[in-house]
């Protein structure tokens, strides 16, 4: 830690009494903040004229950095959009998120894509951001520029996006994933993948769509572990043809994290995450709640759900994501589940749950927490000279968490444009009370939001070696 600054350079923001996680403990420390970044952690910081947040009886966390959201501008704005978007993720406590490049329309599959997808951002968004590109079909000469123009990395289906516009994201087919990965991997970037089977799910489905069974267990059966199972291993096989680094997003089972966790030993660059829904939801819930609750991969049986807790607390688990994939509430009405639109909207809630059901409930030590939700994303997407930690040094993103504030969320404290969720209901442990961004109080559970959205695009640094 930092020596003390003189008298003469006082802190702009002072944050005293807090419970402070930090990347190996918890430990009470007053946090000296200083242009919008951490300039020293000490039991007693000087004070002098700076403010000061008493964080007596919480937790100070670092923002969540959230790798996966589908805020769906431009085209799809009345669906999200960056302001309603990134006012629920600031009210869970993230400060940082990377976008995905669909269900916008236009993808983000290329650099005028991105560029119309920057401009809407710009002034509009309380978290700061990043971008994913698309590696879709019929862009691959697209993967360059964008990588020149500043995407954090690629990101492919192995199924379909089961989006039905014309110029809506495509699965990206075996061709053009391995000829995609060659090429991701002389760009030195990472592929994030949607990894199911096309051909299993697709099967399945029409089998189950002829014999007239639309429910909740026909859903799910039309999307078996081993679909992706299988779409992880091809994607594994391919990885080592081609040297590209992996990144596989919202893994739902036990065998493929340890299909994954084998490449890793062998020497393979992989990462995965799960979701708080695969980790809170079962397809009990699915089957309750109907398609509020629907997503792809489905929720598995509560069997797997302890596999996958089992699988986190180990450390076999890289990170956490809310893959926030809104929508109109008329599109989740139907009682037909495949005809019903896939995806839980849950940018709020991701760390209070990952919280309550993993600290609180598990005893999973809050230092591990963190790692999962802020420093393994910094770290595998460029952003740890910033973010993800908090250490002198870093930006001051921040959030102050009470573990003793249970409450139910209902369905009227929820910033997403649309307001359903699966755990609109739910009983939650602990209550993000502020967060904070470069030092700036974002959100603040009494007093709402800061008057002006100061989130920023931030770049992610390149990796010194290729994959």
């Amino acid at each position: 830690m930092k020596n003390e600054p003189s008298s003469a350079d006082r802190y702009d923001l002072v944050i005293i009494n807090g419970q402070v996680v930090l990347e190996d403990r918890v430990a009470q420390l007053d946090i000296g903040i200083r242009h919008g970044r951490i300039e020293h952690l000490s039991a007693s910081v000087e004070r002098g004229r700076a403010a000061v947040i008493d964080a007596d009886g919480l937790v100070v966390m670092p923002g969540m950095i959230d790798a996966h959201v589908h805020l769906n501008e431009p085209g799809l704005g009345h669906w999200e959009g960056f302001r309603s978007g990134s006012s629920a993720l600031a009210a869970g406590g993230c400060t940082t998120y990377i976008d995905m490049p669909l269900n916008g329309i236009p993808p983000t599959v290329t650099v005028q894509a991105l560029e119309l997808k920057r401009k809407l951002a710009a002034g509009a968004s309380y978290a700061d951001y990043g971008f994913w590109g698309g590696l879709m079909p019929g862009y691959l000469k697209e993967l360059g520029p964008l990588a020149n123009a500043g995407v954090v990395g690629f990101k492919a289906f192995m199924s379909s996006p089961g989006d039905d516009h014309e110029d809506a994201f495509r699965r990206t087919d075996d061709q053009v994933l391995l000829e995609g990965m060659k090429r991701i991997a002389e760009l030195n970037k990472v592929l994030v993948l949607h990894a199911e089977d096309e051909s299993i799910v697709a099967r399945l489905t029409d089998l189950a769509r002829r014999e007239g069974r639309s429910g909740a267990a026909d859903y799910t059966g039309s999307r078996p572990v081993i679909a992706e199972v299988e779409a992880v291993q091809k994607a594994l096989d391919y990885a080592k043809q081609s040297g590209c680094r992996l990144h596989f997003a919202h893994i739902s089972s036990g065998d493929a994290v340890m299909a994954i966790r084998q490449a890793k030993l062998t020497g393979t660059d992989v990462t995965l995450e799960t979701c708080p829904h695969y980790l809170t939801l079962t397809d009990a819930d699915l089957a309750r709640m109907g398609a509020v609750a629907k997503c792809a991969p489905p929720l598995r049986s509560r069997e797997e759900q302890a596999e996958l807790w089992k699988r986190l607390a180990q450390g076999d688990i890289d990170l956490v994501a809310s893959d926030h994939s809104p929508c109109p509430s008329q599109l989740k009405a139907s009682r037909d589940l495949f005809a019903a639109w896939g995806g839980i909207a849950g940018a709020q809630s991701s760390l209070e749950l990952l919280v309550d059901e993993g600290h609180l409930k598990r005893g999973i030590p809050l230092a591990h927490i963190s790692r999962l939700l802020s420093g393994a994303p910094a770290k595998n997407f460029g952003f740890e000279h910033m973010k993800g930690a908090i250490k002198p040094g870093l930006d001051a993103d921040l959030v102050l968490l009470d573990l003793n504030e249970p409450y139910i969320l209902a369905a009227g404290q929820l910033y997403q444009r649309h307001k359903h969720s699966p755990y609109a209901g739910r009983r939650i442990g602990c209550k993000v009370k502020k967060t904070l961004l470069r030092g700036g109080v974002i959100y603040d559970d009494s007093h709402g939001f800061a008057a002006v959205e100061s989130g920023m695009e931030v770049k992610a640094r390149q990796r010194m070696t290729s994959c």
